[in-house]
C-alpha cells in the first residue's frame, strides 16, 4: 500500500506541473506548428488506402498556414460538432435538473428497493445520474450518505459507494448522456477524414453502455458487500447521527408522487408521438431510410432535449419549482451558463484539431500506425484493450474525458478505420479506459469533494482512507468491463443501434 502511494503522488505532482487544458491546446498547436515545419521540408507524404489520394504535409508556419489560421477561426468553433449538440442537450437537461425531476428519479430508485439491496441502489442510481453530467457527483454523494443512514449503515461506505459508482463508470448510463453526445460528435468527425459520409450518432454505444450500468452496479455490490464492508473502518459509528433524521429526506413527499406518475404518463405520449410520427408513411422523420439513419436517431440531441424540457416541466409546475412558461428560459440560459469552461475549452480545442487536418500530419500518423499494427499481425481485439489500458493510464494525468478524446480521435479513429475496425469500437474501449481511473487520481477534483464528505463522519480520515475503498474497485472494474468488452466483441453484439463492433 505505501509503494501505491508513492505512486498517486508522483502521479499528483506530475499533474499539477500541466497546465490548465484551455493552454494545453495551445502549447499543443505550437508543436504541432513547428512539427509541420519539419516534415514539410523533409517532403513527408502518405497515400490513403480507401482513395489512393497522397497528402503532402503542410507548414503551418507557412504564409498559407498562418493566412488558414486566421481565416478559419470563427468557423472552426462554429462547426466545431460538439458544440452544437451539447448546448441543445443541456437546453432540456437543464430544464430537468432545475425542476427537481432528475434528483426525484433518483430518490425514487433508492426508496423502492428493500434496504438490504441500498448499495446496489446507490450504484445504479450513480449509473442513471451520468446525465447530470458533472452535477452528478453534487447530488449522489450526499444521497449516498443519507441512503446509507437510514438504512442503518455507515454514511461514509454511502459517500465511497456514489462516488465510485458516479467516476469510475462515468461513461456507463442507462439514459443517453451529454458526454456521449459530445463524444460521438469527435469521433464522427475524425471518421470523416476517411469516410466524409460516416455517421456516428450519440446513441452508437447505447447497448453496450446501458448494460454496462447494471453490470458496474452489481459489481460495486459485490466487492462492496463481499470485502470492503466488512472493515471495522466502514462500521456503523456514533458519529454518524441519528438514522431516522434522513428517512423523510429520502422519500418522495405526496405531491413529488403525483408529479412523478404526471410525468411518467407525459413521457409514454412523447415516446408513441413520435413512434407514430416515425413510422407514418413517408414521414420526413425517416429521412429516407431505416430506423436506425432516421432523423430521430442521427439528431437524438434534439429530441432529448424535448424531451426533457416537457417532462421537466409538467414536474416543475406541479410541485412549484417552475411556476411559469416564463422560468424555462432563465433556466436554460443557466443551465448553457453552467458549461461556460467547457465553451471556451472549445474554441482551443476547435482549432487545434482544425490545424491538425489542414496540415495532414493525422493522415500520416494515422496511415503510419495502421501499417506498423498491420506488420505486427495483432488481433483487433489485443490493440482495443490495449487502448483500453493506455487510456486508463492516462486518465490519471489527463481528467477531461472530452479533452483526452479530441487529443487521441483523430489519429486513434482513422488508424482503426485503416485496419478495418469501426470507430464506434475505438471510441468503446475509450469509454472504459477513461471510466476506470477517475476514481482514483488525485488530479479530479471530485476525488477532494468526496473526501470532504467522508471527512465530516470520519474526522481523522485521509487519502488513504478513500483510496483504499477506490482502487480495489478501479480495479476490477478494469478487469471486468475489458472482459464484457472482449465478450461483446467475441459474440458480435452490436454496441448501439445499427453499430456492430466488426
Amino acid at each position: 500500500m505505501t509503494l501505491l502511494f508513492r505512486v498517486i503522488g508522483a502521479i499528483e505532482r506530475a499533474g499539477n506541473k500541466l497546465p490548465h487544458p484551455f493552454w494545453l491546446f495551445w502549447i499543443l498547436a505550437a508543436v504541432l506548428a513547428v512539427t509541420s515545419l519539419v516534415l514539410a521540408l523533409a517532403g513527408v507524404h502518405v497515400t490513403l488506402p480507401k482513395t489512393g489520394e497522397v497528402v503532402e504535409v503542410k507548414n503551418l508556419l507557412s504564409l498559407d498556414g498562418i493566412g488558414f489560421a486566421a481565416k478559419s477561426a470563427l468557423d472552426n468553433l462554429a462547426k466545431f460538432p460538439p458544440l452544437a449538440v451539447i448546448l441543445v442537450m443541456l437546453l432540456g437537461v437543464s430544464v430537468a435538473e432545475k425542476s427537481g425531476l432528475l434528483e426525484a428519479l433518483l430518490r425514487i430508485t433508492v426508496v423502492r428497493l428493500p434496504a438490504r439491496w441500498v448499495t446496489f441502489a446507490i450504484a445504479f442510481s450513480g449509473m442513471i445520474a451520468h446525465i447530470m453530467s458533472d452535477s452528478a457527483y453534487l447530488v449522489m454523494i450526499p444521497l449516498g450518505a443519507l441512503a446509507f443512514r437510514a438504512a442503518g449503515r455507515s454514511p461514509v461506505l454511502g459517500v465511497m459507494v456514489a462516488y465510485v459508482a458516479v467516476s469510475a463508470g462515468f461513461n456507463a448510463s442507462p439514459l443517453v448522456t451529454p458526454s456521449d453526445a459530445i463524444r460521438s460528435s469527435l469521433t464522427a468527425a475524425a471518421a470523416k477524414t476517411v469516410d466524409p459520409g460516416y455517421v456516428v450518432t450519440p446513441v452508437a454505444t447505447y447497448f453496450f453502455s446501458a448494460v454496462s450500468s447494471v453490470v458496474l452496479a452489481g459489481l460495486i455490490t459485490l466487492v462492496v458487500e463481499l470485502v470492503l464492508a466488512k472493515r471495522p473502518e466502514f462500521a456503523p459509528s456514533e458519529e454518524d447521527g441519528d438514522p431516522a433524521a434522513d428517512a423523510p429526506a429520502i422519500k418522495l413527499t405526496a405531491v413529488e408522487r403525483r408529479a412523478m406518475k404526471v410525468t411518467a404518463g407525459v413521457f409514454v405520449l412523447f415516446v408513441a408521438v413520435v413512434s407514430v410520427l416515425l413510422v407514418l408513411p413517408g414521414s420526413p422523420l425517416m429521412g429516407g431510410g431505416g430506423i436506425v439513419q432516421s432523423v430521430v436517431v442521427v439528431n437524438i440531441s434534439v429530441f432529448i432535449a424535448l424531451l426533457f424540457a416537457v417532462l421537466g416541466f409538467g414536474y416543475g409546475r406541479i410541485t412549484g419549482t417552475i411556476p411559469s412558461l416564463s422560468d424555462i428560459p432563465v433556466i436554460m440560459a443557466g443551465g448553457v451558463a453552467k458549461i461556460a469552461p467547457v465553451i471556451v475549452l472549445f474554441f482551443a480545442v476547435s482549432q487545434f484539431l482544425a490545424y491538425f487536418t489542414w496540415t495532414g500530419i493525422g493522415s500520416v500518423v494515422a496511415v503510419g500506425g495502421a501499417d506498423l499494427l498491420r506488420s505486427l499481425n495483432a488481433p483487433h481485439l489485443v490493440v482495443l484493450l490495449a487502448i483500453v489500458l493506455a487510456v486508463a493510464l492516462l486518465n490519471m494525468l489527463v481528467t477531461s474525458g472530452s479533452a483526452m478524446w479530441a487529443i487521441l480521435a483523430p489519429i486513434l479513429v482513422p488508424m482503426m478505420m485503416y485496419l478495418q475496425v469501426r470507430p464506434e469500437a475505438a471510441m468503446g474501449a475509450f469509454m472504459i479506459g477513461d471510466s476506470v481511473t477517475n476514481a482514483v487520481t488525485p488530479m479530479s477534483p471530485y476525488f477532494v469533494l468526496a473526501l470532504g464528505f467522508v471527512q465530516q463522519y470520519r474526522k481523522n480520515a485521509g487519502i488513504g482512507t478513500l483510496m483504499s475503498f477506490t482502487v480495489p474497485i478501479a480495479f476490477v472494474f478494469l478487469i471486468a468491463w475489458s472482459a464484457l468488452f472482449a465478450l461483446w466483441y467475441g459474440l458480435g453484439i452490436p454496441l448501439g443501434p445499427g453499430v456492430s463492433l466488426r
